[in-house]
């Protein structure tokens, strides 16, 4: 099943009013150094490429790069990678890892899922779904259902997320689902939020 190309994504998203961390692709270091120079350090470097499903395990990602030396050491790096079509510049996103996705089911359509980022979801299997489109009172009970719903609230010193953003987030990736037939699984993952903003910060979009 291909992937949508990073252009078209970009374009679905500002289209069904779903935020993402600014982001750009590009081939070239000297353009891509100064696009991270513009939107300021700290900044992450991922490949990109149709073929690559999980970037963290052919050592995709570099996270946290302050400044043009590191910059231009960790391009190199990923530049070796071989089957990538270029390198996304990300602004750092900070908060808590969380994840959206959905699959078109044969019998039901739409399937949402929700749930933790990083070890939460992989191990714990901490989620929930509900069959689209969805209304934000059900995006929200959603949200809620989750084993870790306490952790989006706020928990200790670790601030929480903008909940009513999230919803909206959900809302819309329903929206999107229902209205573009073709697309047949999203993945976004991680999406960082926090108490301002919730940002899509790696996206996939299967066609």
């Amino acid at each position: 099943m291909p992937i949508l190309e990073f252009e078209k994504t970009k374009t679905l998203l500002k289209k069904y009013n779903i935020p993402f961390c600014e982001t750009e692709i590009f081939n070239s270091s000297v353009k891509a150094l100064n696009f991270a120079k513009q939107i300021g350090f700290p900044v992450v470097l991922k490949i990109h490429s149709s073929k690559i499903f999980h970037k963290s395990e052919v050592k995709g990602v570099k996270l946290g790069i302050n400044n043009e030396q590191e910059f231009v050491k960790a391009w190199n790096e990923l530049a070796k990678i071989k089957d990538i079509e270029g390198i996304l510049v990300q602004k750092t996103a900070e908060g808590v890892e969380m994840v959206i996705g959905m699959k078109k089911d044969d019998q039901f359509g739409p399937v949402l899922m929700f749930g933790l980022g990083g070890i939460f979801v992989e191990v714990l299997k901490d989620v929930a779904f509900r069959v689209g489109p969805l209304n934000t009172s059900e995006a929200l009970a959603m949200i809620k259902e989750i084993k870790g719903f306490k952790l989006l609230q706020g928990y200790r010193n670790q601030k929480g997320v903008n909940i009513n953003q999230l919803a909206k987030t959900i809302v819309q990736v329903s929206h999107l689902a229902e209205k573009e037939k073709n697309i047949l699984a999203i993945d976004f993952n991680p999406v960082i939020g926090n108490p301002k903003s919730v940002l899509v910060v790696d996206f996939r979009i299967v066609v």
